[in-house]
């Protein structure tokens, strides 16, 4: 038998312990100082936030007044209904429905056509939710709900015909309007804290978007 080779594989298999006693101790030393860099930069975020005598907020309040603001930036607008009518949508009239944490908007209309002798006035009335837009910080409107579009002084005929396009024209005059868009001030110290816009509640007075910490990257919310 050679002595000497069984020496050297017992050298090797009592070597194997040490190795991977050294790897785990690097791997830790690795992992301890992510976590540290992590707890700085939060560190540091509470620091700025202190130095400069701002507590870390935990929501962004919008008042109803810089929605309609925004809102009338929208329009008006103009549609056509089968080819023969055109829609005309004016500025929107909002109000808050927080019982239902839900918008709505009261917009004056009127229709006019070749088919038609004069211009009839009438309403749209829709009520729709928000949603937040990471790519661009924007809140916006979306699941449209149409309450009712009346024309006064139409055919019962042509009332319904108009009733039957509704829901697709208010689709087309509400879905993903820009309400608000989140300015600098309002995120930057958010975005040190590693913290983003989350649920968004109506209020009587305007909207309530909550500030949460990010989830990981990969993680839906």
């Amino acid at each position: 038998m050679d002595y000497s080779k069984t020496i050297a594989l017992s050298a090797g298999l009592t070597s194997v312990p040490i190795v991977l006693n050294q790897i785990l101790r690097s791997w830790v030393v690795v992992m301890n100082r992510r976590a540290w860099l992590m707890s700085a930069a939060m560190g540091l975020g509470m620091v700025a936030a202190g130095c400069s005598g701002k507590s870390v907020p935990s929501s962004v309040s919008v008042s109803q007044q810089k929605l309609q603001e925004m809102l009338a930036k929208r329009f008006p607008k103009q549609f056509p209904v089968a080819g023969l009518l055109q829609l005309d949508l004016k500025v929107p009239q909002l109000s808050m429905r927080p019982e239902r944490n839900m918008l709505n908007a009261v917009i004056p209309a009127e229709l006019s056509g070749k088919v038609l002798k004069e211009r009839f006035s009438g309403l749209l009335d829709v009520d729709f939710a928000l949603r937040y837009e990471p790519s661009d910080r924007t809140l916006r409107a979306h699941q449209i709900k149409v309450n009712q579009l009346s024309i006064d002084g139409l055919s019962p005929a042509l009332s319904d015909m108009l009733g039957t396009y509704s829901t697709a024209l208010a689709e087309q005059a509400m879905g993903q309007v820009v309400l608000y868009q989140l300015q600098d001030q309002d995120l930057a110290l958010v975005d040190a804290l590693a913290m983003e816009p989350g649920a968004i509640t109506v209020t009587a007075q305007g909207l309530t978007v909550a500030l949460v910490q990010k989830a990981p990257q990969g993680v839906k919310r």
